[in-house]
């Protein structure tokens, strides 16, 4: 079989997965698309440097995480509207909160956990949406998936300072839009 015919049948045994995985590290079907699409590329590419030494799917998987990883360093380097205006939306000049923008205290009913419940659930995935890519990542990342912030620094090559900035800010975000479309619904 040649290198070709390795590439189509791989597209079609392997695509489904590929695509899941994506959109899970995405949450953006467009994205998770051009990223799967790329991996192929990428394959079809370096096919000569596929020595049978991993299945086909481990090494489609190796590079698309690979591209799931600089899709995101591109995105952390790229400033967003929300990056100046996050402080001085919730902050007053000398650092206090402002008065409107203080976080409300949260009441977990003592018979469920919110993180349990499949609705807050739903909202908090529409909040993580809201949020710019590099910062959602970042926190899926952190809390998710668990790593720690070196790890991710190191992964996304930014600065421990910048991470925590952007890790901030998309905690001050998510907390609004929750207090928002959960809390104050209620």
């Amino acid at each position: 079989m040649d290198s070709m015919e390795d590439i189509s049948k791989w597209v079609e045994v392997y695509t489904g997965e590929l695509y899941s995985w994506a959109i899970f590290k995405t949450s953006d079907h467009e994205i998770a698309q051009d990223l799967v699409q790329n991996t192929f590329l990428a394959a079809a590419e370096k096919m000569g440097n596929f020595k049978g030494d991993s299945s086909p799917k481990t090494w489609l998987f190796s590079i698309l995480n690979h591209k799931i990883i600089d899709y995101y360093r591109k995105k952390v380097k790229q400033p967003t509207a929300l990056d100046n205006q996050s402080f001085t939306n919730f902050f007053e000049v000398d650092g206090d909160w402002q008065e409107n923008r203080k976080p409300n205290e949260w009441q977990d009913d003592a018979d469920e956990h919110l993180l349990d419940n499949p609705e807050f659930q739903t909202e908090l995935q529409k909040c993580m949406g809201k949020l710019p890519g590099s910062w959602a990542m970042c926190m899926r990342l952190k809390y998710l998936e668990e790593k720690d912030g070196k790890e991710i620094c190191e992964e996304l090559e930014i600065t421990p300072a910048n991470f925590w900035q952007i890790l901030h800010r998309a905690k001050l975000n998510l907390r609004e839009c929750i207090e928002f479309n959960w809390f104050d619904k209620k």
